[in-house]
């Protein structure tokens, strides 16, 4: 019997790209992002999320595609992320939220290996669904500890 995934499907530039539905905790409107100096590009600054610190991050940024202006879908992911073993939540820019997908295992392909120059260490697979692909995003490893570290670290978050 295989084992069924569950993930949260988002936009980034026209793509679908996916997280494991276990690491979201909300999904909200856009709310007012205080920008943060210092901090690196792909950082927006923070929200107060029922009284917490949460760092956002502009995934296309991180990704480096273009950027766009914000729209009435425009929302933030809220996730937890695992830094040093400790949970910490983190906001993603996202164009908008899809849908919960449910997906066997064995449909997840293993994600093309692109040479030694781009690093694709947080894709975890590929799901071809109706002639498109869905980008399934390891989210503990899209940032590095370090870049964690530095974003949680100086915001204060904890």
């Amino acid at each position: 019997m295989e084992k069924v995934n569950e993930f949260l499907t988002f936009l980034l530039d026209n793509e679908v790209y996916a997280i494991d539905i276990n690491s979201v905790r909300e999904v909200l409107d856009l709310p007012k992002i205080t920008a943060v100096p210092n901090m690196p590009v792909y950082v927006r600054g923070v929200i107060n999320l029922r009284g917490k610190v949460v760092p956002v991050i502009d995934l296309r940024k991180k990704f480096n595609l273009h950027p766009t202006e914000d729209t009435v879908r425009t929302c933030i992911i809220i996730m937890e992320v695992a830094l040093d073993g400790i949970q910490t939540l983190l906001g993603a820019v996202a164009d908008s939220v899809q849908e919960v997908m449910r997906i066997d295992d064995a449909v997840i392909e293993t994600p093309p290996r692109l040479g030694n120059r781009l690093n694709t260490e947080f894709i975890s697979g590929m799901i071809n669904r109706d002639d498109d692909f869905v980008i399934v995003l390891d989210i503990n490893r899209v940032f590095s500890l370090e870049e964690l570290g530095v974003i949680t670290g100086e915001i204060g978050e904890g």
